[in-house]
Order: structure tokens, then C-alpha cells, then sequence
């Protein structure tokens, strides 16, 4: 009997300990299941620092008999599971209509729920009421740029008054951020006693009235999607492309109006060339710097 109890002690530590590591026996726990044997009697070990370790009373983890390999890797129980084949005839239990039943909402295709605006079929309240208006797709939003912050941005020295000040100079002293352009205003204006040469896309009259009072200029210059990136980081193309004119009609007539300084005037055309704008194609910083130099 006792020996019968002693072996079921043993299937049990094995079932318990069979990732590969050998557990050296502990005489309480070998007396425990075997009905106070001698200490002779139990074979969980075979090394001698095991039979030390068993007089102290506790167990003791000794070198594995075999060690793990690659084939011996296995998922855990539950982790993969077959996948669910429906439609493959009755005798399966999932043919044709696919463990769903016939007809209703969740046989259909889809996850057979409808959608949040969904009011049970009666007209939803996003079709009740009409609408009116749309977006304009060709809408550019302009970040303001009142005249007194460009005078605090010239006497810190972050922007030098002596060069043409375009849209890649407001951008890099980080005057302001923007996504599609700088509408200049004039607020401010009293505050503003430098004269500048300024690029921007669109300008008030007060902003204009007072930059030309001190001698400066103003040129409202137009840039689409490209040409802007093109200006704003001029590294990121190996050929900087030509500028595109105004796309639509109104952007052409206020670009070719003298009174609002667009760069597309005769009178300013003559006058002044713009930094900013491009007229044609030409290599960007990135193609100048990768070119071999040429032998004097």
C-alpha cells in the first residue's frame, strides 16, 4: 500500500515538473506521501547535493536531465484555435445558411447592426431638416500678422530689415505658424518705424498706407499647396518647381489689382521681382550640394 502511495506521489511530481527540470525530494514531502519511509526509499534523485538538500527539509531545483530545444516550444493551451469553416456542406453542422439561421437582421451580410443614425425606419432627423450653403474646397485660411509684432521681431534681431522679408523669413524667426499663407494687417502701425521690403499674400490699406509712409514696399505674391512647401523647405526637393499662377478668376484679378500690391500689376512687375516666387524650374540645395565641383 505504502509503495502504491509513493508512486502516485511520483506521477504527481512529474505532472507538476514536466517543462525538463528534475525536483530533488524533500524527506517531509516524500514522508508525507509514502507514509514515513526511510530515507533509502526515495528515488526522486539521484545526486549527492539533492540527498543533502532532502535532510534540511525543503526541495531544491538541480540540473535538468534534458534541455529544452526549439522542437520543444509550444503555444499555451487555447492560444490557436481552428478556424471556424461555415458553407462546406450539412454534415459539417455549419452548411448553407452558415450556423445563421434563416432570414432576419442577423443573417445578413455585414455585422447586423444598424447605424447610429438609424431611427428604426422612419425618416432620420439628419434628413428632416434641409441644408443650405456648402464649403468652399477652394477656401485658404491666412494667418494675421499685425505690423507691431514685426517691429518687435526687428528690434530683438530676428529679422533683418535690410533684405526682402518674405514668407520663408517669417517662417524660419517663427513670427507665426501657418498652413496656407500671411495676411498682413495694421494693427499696430504706429509702433512700426523701420522700413522693410515685405512678401505676403494678401495686406490691408492701413498696413500698406504705413509701410510706404517710411519708404518701404509691400508685394502681395500668391503660392498654391507646392509652391508654399517648395519655399517653406526648400531641402526636401532635388528640383524646385516653377510656381504656379492663381487658379481662379478672383485670385487673378486681385493679383493684377496695383491698388492691392499683387506682384501680377504692371506697375509692380516693372518695378520689383519677387524673392518668393518662382518663374521657372531650377535645382534645389540638396542637387547644388551633391554636384561635383568643377575642376578650375
Amino acid at each position: 500500500m505504502a509503495a502504491a502511495r509513493f508512486s502516485q506521489a511520483v506521477a504527481q511530481l512529474q505532472r507538476q515538473f514536466a517543462s525538463g527540470l528534475v525536483l530533488a525530494g524533500s524527506r517531509s514531502v516524500a514522508t508525507a506521501a509514502a507514509g514515513a519511509l526511510p530515507r533509502g526509499a526515495m528515488g526522486l534523485h539521484t545526486s549527492a547535493a539533492a540527498r543533502q538538500d532532502a535532510s534540511g527539509g525543503h526541495a531544491a531545483v538541480v540540473r535538468p536531465q534534458r534541455f529544452l530545444a526549439l522542437n520543444d516550444l509550444r503555444d499555451v493551451k487555447g492560444a490557436r484555435r481552428v478556424k471556424k469553416r461555415v458553407g462546406r456542406g450539412h454534415g459539417s453542422g455549419h452548411g448553407k445558411t452558415c450556423g445563421r439561421g434563416q432570414k432576419g437582421q442577423k443573417s445578413r451580410s455585414g455585422t447586423g447592426k444598424p447605424g447610429p443614425l438609424f431611427e428604426g425606419g422612419q425618416t432620420p432627423l439628419s434628413r428632416v431638416f434641409p441644408k443650405r450653403g456648402f464649403k468652399n474646397h477652394m477656401r485658404r485660411e491666412l494667418q494675421p500678422l499685425n505690423l507691431e509684432r514685426i517691429q518687435h521681431w526687428i528690434n530683438t534681431g530676428r529679422l533683418d530689415a535690410t533684405k526682402p522679408i518674405t514668407l520663408k523669413e517669417i517662417y524660419d524667426a517663427n513670427v507665426v505658424r501657418f498652413k496656407h499663407g500671411v495676411a498682413l494687417l495694421g494693427k499696430g502701425a504706429e509702433y512700426l518705424t523701420t522700413p522693410i521690403t515685405i512678401e505676403v499674400t494678401k495686406a490691408s490699406q492701413t498696413a500698406i498706407d504705413r509701410i510706404e509712409q517710411l519708404g518701404g514696399r509691400v508685394v502681395c505674391v500668391y503660392h498654391n499647396r507646392l509652391a508654399l512647401r517648395a519655399l517653406l523647405h526648400p531641402d526636401k526637393f532635388a528640383v524646385l518647381p516653377k510656381s504656379a499662377m492663381p487658379a481662379t478668376a478672383k485670385l487673378q484679378r486681385f493679383y493684377k489689382d496695383p491698388a492691392r500690391r499683387g506682384f501680377l500689376a504692371p506697375e509692380i512687375k516693372d518695378a520689383y521681382v519677387p524673392q518668393s516666387f518662382n518663374f521657372d524650374r531650377r535645382p534645389g540645395p540638396a542637387a547644388t550640394a551633391a554636384a561635383p565641383a568643377t575642376p578650375a
